[in-house]
């Protein structure tokens, strides 16, 4: 797993499937408790993420909801990790609570797939675009403007770690044609987004409008992928997040992108209508000296 490490993310992840193996072994969590040897309460907040529970502790409660050993040892390695430092602690003033569980869970994943229908997801985003949209969201105080852009661009950076997180991005064509920020701010942006396209990280997939209705519409999602735990879906509402535990829901997302990129512009067309637009936005002229 990645080095971007976060411990609170880390715990956050174990005890969501702590909480599905019980729940599938239908044990509750009283029984729990009296096979460990802790109180029910306990329980409670290891499946919460509040505390971590130790390797031993991994083993006694998943053997007791039958589950296998791989997942055993798989969850067990999980609790070794848990001493990294958490790498977007400079930012927590400008963080809402809703957010760090994501970042943190973004960075120790190894793959992110995102469906964008209105603006450029935040990991594709220029500094100048993302100061564009920063200055209009109701979400972002003024005086926190400038660290929040940062903590976007220090986010980034994640997508080209020694183990890159490998993101594929599907996003409306109508998000090509947005303006954000002024001429500059689009071309620097749709300049970046043709470099980043050409990298092995990035997997970017434009939908055109012509597709008409799909499985999307009703919004923004995200799903992250680990190489030891099970996947996490993720939506933003109005007022925070919803993660989204429950894996035959999250099969459900993984789904609806599939379809996605069923119908999405190839690899290559997409980058084709990015540069498409990058010729709207050409150079101006220079006054001669």
């Amino acid at each position: 797993m990645p080095e971007r490490g976060d411990p609170s993310a880390l715990r956050w992840l174990v005890g969501v499937e702590l909480r599905n193996y019980r729940m599938r072994a239908g044990e509750t969590s009283a029984a729990a408790a009296k096979r460990l040897g802790c109180s029910p309460g306990k329980i409670t907040h290891l499946e919460s993420g509040r505390y971590f529970p130790q390797p031993e502790e991994i083993s006694v409660l998943l053997e007791f909801y039958g589950a296998p050993r791989w997942d055993v040892d798989r969850l067990s390695s999980l609790a070794g990790r848990a001493d990294h430092k958490t790498w977007w602690a400079p930012w927590t003033d400008v963080l809402p609570d809703w957010l760090r569980t994501f970042v943190g869970l973004e960075g120790i994943a190894e793959s992110e797939f995102t469906y964008a229908p209105l603006v450029l997801p935040g990991l594709l985003q220029t500094e100048s675009y993302a100061a564009a949209l920063t200055a209009v969201s109701v979400r972002v105080r003024p005086d926190h403007n400038e660290r929040v852009v940062s903590f976007r661009m220090a986010r980034q950076r994640r997508l080209h770690d020694d183990t890159p997180l490998k993101l594929t991005a599907v996003i409306e064509e109508a998000v090509l044609d947005r303006p954000v920020g002024d001429a500059a701010t689009m071309r620097d942006q749709l300049e970046h987004l043709a470099e980043l396209v050409k990298s092995d990280t990035v997997d970017l997939r434009v939908l055109p409008t012509a597709v008409g209705p799909h499985v999307a519409l009703s919004g923004r999602f995200t799903v992250l992928n680990f190489r030891d735990a099970q996947s996490i879906g993720y939506v933003e509402i109005p007022d925070g997040a919803v993660y989204v535990q429950d894996q035959d829901q999250v099969s459900g997302y993984i789904r609806s992108g599939e379809r996605l990129l069923s119908v999405a512009l190839s690899s290559t067309n997409s980058l084709e209508a990015v540069e498409r637009r990058l010729g709207t936005y050409s150079e101006e002229p220079r006054d001669e000296v």
